[in-house]
């Protein structure tokens, strides 16, 4: 077991992260795994925790981060579903396995909170049920893509909005999530696609990943003209929305057709409220929330690799940025800026 490891460390809400040496405990409890973390991940749920989007921390100081890419070093009693020196994907939906209690690290000799995963450290000692295998031949920068970003968004389609063959679908927001659901609509057939972004970069990338139309709905003047035009006056079969801003979702909630369904995938600050007319929703309109596409890890991860592995799925380009750990904090307000893609750490 090593003793210490670089991490990053959240102490205060709406403050750059502190990077420091952490101390492990130097036991494994019941259902624990230790990783090697290699990449990580950064996820906007983790910029809202930053942010305090939904108010106040109460385990601060804690670790951060829950999708990445690692080797197994050992393995705590109990646990049958991983080995040392397997290759796993870090994921924050519960998969196989234990779920064991939650490692407390200490730092500057106080304790540490963190939860059954963190990725921005150098190791992590993580429960069982958030550890997937995936094979060694598999490129570990890109599988960590499969820890959050793309078994949420392919588990929209699948399961939350359960989009059919030539259906509608207008995607509010493409970064890393709304890329893959645009391309996770094209592989069920859905039609046309449309994507609406306020950076054109996106907007592109989105074409790219199978979008039909797209529009800047910081320039087009009459947006809700526009994709009525394209899907028909009642609207779109279904509307996902990813920012969390709550007039983006009144607008999609609009754009909805009576029979449709609109799916939430970013999270609102607390206190930013969405005005909805509800009628709708007592015939066959549906307004649902998602939570991480509904994924089982163990299940779609190695489904999802064979894709890709067959030249089904794509991931050139989602990644656009790379950072060491020491680098976060910049890597955070890139990611703020909106001028990025997906963002990874490289722990090496």
């Amino acid at each position: 077991m090593p003793r210490h490891m670089r991490a990053a460390i959240l102490v205060e809400q709406k403050k750059p992260l502190v990077i420091d040496n952490v101390e492990l405990p130097q036991t494994l409890d019941y259902g624990q795994v230790l990783v090697k973390v290699f990449y990580s991940g950064i996820c906007g749920s983790q910029i809202g925790e930053i942010d305090g989007v939904k108010g106040e921390d109460k385990y601060l100081p804690h670790l951060l981060g829950h999708e990445g890419s690692g080797e197994v070093i050992d393995v705590g009693a109990g646990v049958k579903c991983v080995k040392p020196g397997d290759f796993v994907v870090l994921h924050w939906m519960k998969g196989l396995g234990v779920e064991s209690a939650s490692p407390l690290y200490h730092w500057r000799d106080r304790p540490l909170n963190a939860g059954w995963v963190t990725t921005f450290n150098e190791y992590a000692i993580v429960s069982e049920n958030r550890l997937t295998v995936i094979s060694t031949v598999f490129d570990l920068k890109l599988a960590t893509l499969f820890g959050c970003v793309i078994t949420t968004a392919l588990g929209v389609i699948n399961n939350d909005a359960q989009l059919k063959i030539g259906q509608s679908l207008v995607v509010f927001g493409v970064g890393g999530v709304g890329l893959n659901i645009i391309q996770g609509a094209k592989m069920v057939s859905a039609h046309p696609v449309i994507a609406i972004d306020i950076v054109d970069s996106k907007l592109e990338k989105a074409r790219q990943f199978g979008a039909d139309h797209v529009f800047n709905s910081s320039i087009v003047t009459d947006l809700e003209a526009e994709i009525r035009g394209i899907v028909g006056t009642q609207g779109a079969d279904v509307v996902i929305e990813t920012t969390g801003n709550a007039r983006v979702i009144e607008r999609a909630y609009s754009l909805t057709h009576p029979d449709g369904k609109t799916i939430l995938v970013g999270v609102p600050k607390k206190g930013d409220h969405a005005s909805i007319y509800t009628l709708p929703l007592h015939f066959k309109k549906v307004l649902k929330g998602s939570h991480g596409g509904s994924a089982s890890p163990h299940v779609d991860i190695p489904n999802y690799l064979r894709l890709v592995q067959s030249g089904k799925m794509k991931l050139e380009g989602l990644i656009t940025h790379e950072f060491k750990l020491h680098e976060i904090n910049e890597a955070i307000q890139l990611i703020k800026s909106g001028n990025a893609g997906r963002v990874v750490l490289d722990m090496d």
